[in-house]
């Protein structure tokens, strides 16, 4: 059985549930409970507080864990890292006053800086040379200024509506992070075997999460030209139509090329494309 411990509530919580999902990996959650067993698959959840994560995982109470790599570098972890997950992107940013002067980071010289985050944020200024008074608060960093507390603080980002809200401006970032997965570096063989195989079926999501399948006709001498146009994990797989002298071809693209490359087969003679969503993508 593999222990994996995830955030026990929140925007990154939800998302880690849904990646085991996914994965085909079925469980009974209710957030009443701080444990569960999936009954389809050797695993076992730990519902844990997010900056207790990196250190359960090097301790070895919890096999692997999903974190934000903000926490996981604050904590000095990151030697536990094994997978980037492409989730909860967020970044840990630099705010002030929004009617506060601000030219560069110089400006924070000798200033109070409120933050969740002393380490990374020590880090990012004794890298440009500048000397601040960093208060570590958690939890409600955004009413720091307001309540004389800080000239600036530094804490994490999404959309920065939360920011806009307090009356700040970000100015600068610290530190982009976005969720991994972490695994103590002494697994026993059989549980270094269960992660092989949970890894297995997160790469076939992380694959469908990037990728398109899209069919096309093409009449029979254009077939050549389109081909050349679409990616494929071996070539466009090309199928006769009821109609003589058409084919259907069904090909893989990439998200980030997508439209592009439909932009282009198009003009080269496409007709009926059809794009479906992929569940899972195993090569």
């Amino acid at each position: 059985m593999l222990r994996i411990a995830i955030q026990k509530s929140g925007r990154l919580s939800e998302e880690s549930l849904n990646l085991i999902r996914e994965c085909g990996i079925s469980f009974i959650y209710s957030s009443l409970k701080l444990k569960t067993e999936c009954t389809n698959f050797p695993l076992e959840i730990l519902f844990l507080r997010d900056d207790d994560i990196p250190g359960y995982v090097a301790d070895g109470v919890a096999d692997i864990g999903i974190v934000g790599e903000n926490v996981l570098v604050e904590e000095g972890k990151a030697a536990l890292t094994v997978e980037r997950l492409g989730f909860s992107k967020c970044r840990l940013s630099l705010a002030v006053p929004r009617g506060s002067e601000y030219e560069s980071v110089q400006d924070l010289n000798g200033k109070n800086i409120a933050t969740s985050y002393p380490n990374l944020l020590q880090a990012f200024l004794d890298a440009r040379g500048v000397q601040a008074h960093i208060h570590t608060i958690s939890g409600s960093v955004e009413i720091a200024p307001s309540i004389g507390l800080a000239d600036a603080i530094c804490d994490i980002v999404s959309s920065g509506s939360t920011l806009i809200s307090n009356g700040l401006r970000e100015v600068e970032r610290v530190f982009k992070s976005e969720a991994v997965l972490i695994a103590n570096p002494e697994l026993p063989q059989e549980k270094q075997e269960i992660l092989d195989k949970l890894l297995f079926r997160i790469h076939a999501v992380q694959r469908a999460s990037r990728a398109k399948y899209i069919l096309l006709n093409s009449p029979n001498d254009k077939i050549a030209e389109i081909s050349r146009l679409l990616p494929s994990i071996k070539a466009p797989t090309v199928l006769p139509l009821a109609e003589e002298g058409w084919s259907s071809l069904h090909s893989v693209v990439n998200e980030d090329d997508f439209w592009e490359i439909i932009e282009k087969i198009k003009a080269a003679g496409a007709q009926g494309i059809l794009v479906v969503p992929i569940e899972k993508m195993i090569v």
